[in-house]
C-alpha cells in the first residue's frame, strides 16, 4: 500500500480529473497561435485589416478568446498607430492583466495617449507594484493628474513607491501581505484568514511581527493548514528569515533569493520595520531584465528593444561606436609605425588580421566569464587574483595549441622564421587578452561602474593594439622585415 492519500472519486473535482482538465497543448490547436505559441501572422493581418476598414465589432470577436499576455504581444506587434485604434476597438478587454503584460516603451506610448481618468482606473485594478511600474515613467504632470484621479489609499502607497529610487526593493515591492502578531494560535490565524476580505490576491506565507512591527519570523501556507489548532504561532513559525533592506538593489535581490531558494521575503525600512515582501515571481522578471541587459551593455547596444524610439536607439548605439573608433586609431597608429616592414614583407598585412581576430575573440570570451561572474557575486574581492591566476592559465593553454596551430601552417606557407614569430605573438596576445577580460570588468567594478558597459570595446582595443605590436615588434626584431 502506498503512503500517499487517497481520495474517492467523488472527493476529486473537475478541475483534478486528468482526462476532464485543460491540457497544456489545448491552446496549440488555436487557429490564432502556433506551435511555439506565437500569434499567427494570418492572424494579425486578419485584425489590422479590419482595424483599417474601422470594423470594431470584428476585431474583438477576434480579441476576445486571446489570453491578456496575448493581447499584449498582439498590441507590440502592430505599427504604433494602429495601437490605440485596436485599444478603442477592444476597450472592455483592456484590464490590469493586459496593461501589466505590455512592452514597457508600448505601454507608455498607450498611456500618454489615454486621459488620466482611464489611466487611474487601470491603475487602482493593480497591485502597487504593477501600478508603479504603469506611470513611473509618465512626465512629472502626467503622473499628478493620474494620482489626482486615484483614491487616496491607493494614492498614498504609490507616492511612498515613487519615493524610492528606480530598480530597488522598495519601488518593487508589493505592499500587499499578511501579518499577524506572535500570540496567535494556528487556528485563530486561519479563522483571520478566512474572515479577512482584503487578502493579497497571492501570498505563500504569513509573516509574524511584534508589537514595533518588526518581523520576527515566518509561517508558510503548508505548516499552516497541517498543524493542529491550539499550537501558538511563535511554536511553529520559522524564525531565521531573509530579510530585504528597502534600499537594495533589484540585482542584490534576485541573488538573495537564488542563493537562498526563496519563494518570499520581507522587505524592511531603515527602522526594520515589515513594509512589503517581494516574491519569486518578482523575481523572475528581474532576472530576465538584467540578463538581457548585461548581454546589451556588453556590445553597448543600450536597451536593445525593438520597440525603443529610433533616436533613443541611436543615441545609445552611437556614443559606443564613435568610443571604438578611437580606440580602433589607437592599434591603427601601431601599424602606421611599422609601415615601412609591412611594405617590405607582405605577408605582414596577409597575417594580421589573424592575430587581432584570435586575440579578440579570446579576451571577449575572458570577459564574457568574468562579468557573469561579478554579476553573480561569484568573483569578489577575496578571490579576484584568483580568478585572475586561472584564466591567465587558461589563455596561456589556449595560446600554446593556437601558436602551434598558426606557427606550422605559417611555417608550410611561408617561412619557418615568420612561423616562429607568429607563434609567439599568438601566446603574447592570448595572455593579454586573458589578463584584459578579467582586469578590465573589475575596474569597472572598483570605480563602481556597472562592469558590463562596453568593457568590449577597451578589451578589443587592449587586445588589436598588443597583437599589432607584438606581431609587428618581433617581425622586426628578427630581422624579416629588414
Amino acid at each position: 500500500m502506498s503512503d500517499e492519500t487517497r481520495l474517492d472519486d467523488d472527493d476529486v473535482t473537475l478541475a483534478e480529473r486528468p482526462e476532464e482538465a485543460a491540457r497544456p497543448d489545448d491552446r496549440l490547436d488555436d487557429e490564432r497561435l502556433d506551435e511555439e505559441n506565437t500569434l499567427k501572422p494570418d492572424y494579425v493581418r486578419r485584425v489590422r485589416d479590419a482595424l483599417e476598414a474601422g470594423e470594431n465589432g470584428t476585431v474583438y470577436d477576434l480579441v476576445e478568446p486571446l489570453h491578456p499576455a496575448d493581447i499584449a504581444d498582439l498590441f507590440e506587434l502592430c505599427e504604433a498607430d494602429e495601437r490605440a485604434l485596436l485599444a478603442v476597438a477592444i476597450s472592455d478587454l483592456m484590464g490590469s492583466e493586459v496593461i501589466a503584460e505590455l512592452n514597457d516603451y508600448v505601454r507608455e506610448d498607450m498611456m500618454e495617449a489615454l486621459d488620466p481618468e482611464a489611466v487611474a482606473t487601470i491603475v487602482e485594478q493593480l497591485e502597487t507594484d504593477d501600478a508603479v511600474q504603469l506611470i513611473e515613467d509618465l512626465d512629472e504632470e502626467d503622473q499628478q493628474a493620474v494620482l489626482a484621479e486615484v483614491e487616496a489609499e491607493d494614492r498614498v502607497a504609490i507616492e511612498s513607491a515613487l519615493s524610492y529610487p528606480e530598480e530597488t526593493a522598495g519601488r518593487l515591492m508589493s505592499r500587499n501581505f499578511v501579518a499577524v502578531p506572535e500570540h496567535l494560535t494556528v487556528g485563530q490565524l486561519i479563522d483571520f484568514l478566512r474572515a479577512e476580505d482584503d487578502l493579497p490576491t497571492e501570498f505563500y506565507e504569513v509573516f509574524i511581527v511584534d508589537a514595533s512591527h518588526h518581523p520576527v519570523g515566518t509561517c508558510a501556507l503548508g505548516w499552516v493548514l497541517t498543524t493542529p489548532r491550539n499550537i501558538a504561532l511563535s511554536d511553529v513559525m520559522k524564525r531565521d528569515q531573509t530579510l530585504i533592506p528597502v534600499m537594495l538593489d533589484q540585482e542584490e535581490v534576485a541573488l538573495m533569493f537564488q542563493k537562498y531558494n526563496l519563494i518570499s521575503a520581507a522587505v524592511i525600512d531603515e527602522d526594520g520595520r515589515l513594509v512589503g515582501q517581494m516574491t519569486v515571481d518578482d523575481i523572475v522578471h528581474i532576472i530576465s531584465e538584467e540578463a538581457g541587459e548585461d548581454t546589451l551593455l556588453l556590445s553597448g547596444a543600450g536597451d536593445g528593444d525593438i520597440n525603443e524610439p529610433i533616436r533613443d536607439a541611436y543615441s545609445a548605439r552611437v556614443r559606443w561606436l564613435v568610443a571604438n573608433l578611437g580606440t580602433a586609431l589607437v592599434a591603427s597608429l601601431i601599424i602606421a609605425a611599422f609601415g615601412a616592414a609591412i611594405e617590405k614583407l607582405v605577408a605582414l598585412a596577409i597575417l594580421m588580421p589573424i592575430v587581432a581576430s584570435i586575440g579578440g575573440n579570446a579576451g571577449t570570451q575572458t570577459m564574457a566569464v568574468t562579468v557573469r561572474a561579478i554579476a553573480t557575486n561569484q568573483l569578489t574581492r577575496s578571490n579576484t587574483g584568483r580568478i585572475l591566476w586561472r584564466e591567465t592559465r587558461v589563455a596561456f593553454l589556449n595560446g600554446i595549441t593556437i601558436s602551434v596551430l598558426i606557427g606550422a601552417a605559417t611555417a608550410a606557407i611561408f617561412t619557418p622564421t615568420l612561423g616562429a614569430v607568429i607563434a609567439a605573438a599568438m601566446i603574447i596576445n592570448l595572455l593579454t587578452a586573458g589578463l584584459a577580460g578579467v582586469l578590465v570588468p573589475v575596474a569597472f567594478e572598483r570605480l563602481d561602474q556597472d562592469p558590463a558597459v562596453a568593457s568590449s570595446v577597451f578589451v578589443t582595443m587592449i587586445t588589436d593594439s598588443m597583437g599589432f605590436f607584438a606581431f609587428l615588434g618581433l617581425a622586426v626584431a628578427s630581422g624579416l622585415a629588414n
